[in-house]
């Protein structure tokens, strides 16, 4: 898989969330999609749609007179090369100064604690 997480711009990965909720989805429901968030005309989601085909983030086959577009990246390898490229950029690809700084700014529920916790429980088991 290419290194996608350079990319993809903020814009068009508003454009790849309504995707990976739903695909295949023309342009015009990808910009019904995104209206609640963005106040982009359809116009401007093909712009984004036709970035990321140059890009070969996504794919486009052709149904009658319209495109339908898919994802050609799955959300779970982009978030995990995303998350990798944040912890190795700002914590030199260590986990626990991530966590610690989470911790330190009172971001980390007690749920989030809890969860934490079951993970390295069974990383240690």
């Amino acid at each position: 898989m290419a290194d996608i997480g350079d990319k993809i711009s903020e814009a068009e990965l508003v454009v790849m969330e309504a995707l990976w909720e739903q695909s295949p989805q023309t342009a015009t429901d990808v910009a019904d999609r995104v209206a609640a968030a963005r106040d982009w005309s359809v116009q401007t989601v093909k712009t984004l749609l036709s970035r990321l085909m140059a890009k070969d983030i996504i794919a486009a086959d052709q149904d009658g007179r319209r495109f339908l577009y898919r994802p050609l990246v799955a959300r779970d390898d982009y978030v995990a090369g995303e998350s990798g490229r944040l912890v190795n950029r700002l914590f030199g690809g260590r986990i626990s100064p991530l966590v610690a700084q989470l911790a330190s700014q009172d971001q980390l529920t007690a749920e989030d604690i809890a969860e934490l916790e079951d993970i390295l429980k069974g990383l240690k088991s």
